[in-house]
């Protein structure tokens, strides 16, 4: 799924990276507010979705080249954050819906949970 889908299903806005929504695709999207899970189950190209918004975050989600962070409950994005996402080339999306809707909508349009291989 291409991230402009994901931007549009979310109804999310783009914090940074905007240039990259067209051509960044995902095969699969996780979501969780623990670093230690996002560590031991993402695998391929996953979106990631989470409501903590700091730069340990960042840092879990460029480890795994994870180019794309979905910040959900409307959680306010400070400026180093968004400093440090340019710095990454990542894609920054906020979406005002919980977690759960957002990983429920997305599922819905056809993205798939990661499995551990």
């Amino acid at each position: 799924m291409k991230l402009s889908d994901v931007a549009r299903t979310l109804d999310a806005q783009v914090l940074c990276g905007e240039a990259l929504l067209d051509q960044v695709e995902v095969d699969y999207a996780f979501g969780a507010d623990l670093m230690s899970d996002v560590l031991a189950f993402v695998n391929g190209r996953t979106l990631f979705l989470t409501g903590m918004v700091n730069l340990h975050t960042l840092r879990t989600a460029d480890v795994l080249d994870i180019r794309c962070i979905v910040f959900v409950r409307g959680k306010e994005v400070p400026p180093e954050i968004l400093s440090m996402a340019q710095a990454y080339e990542m894609i920054l999306l906020h979406t005002d819906k919980t977690l759960f809707t957002a990983c429920g909508l997305l599922y819905s349009a056809g993205l798939r949970s990661c499995v551990k291989v």
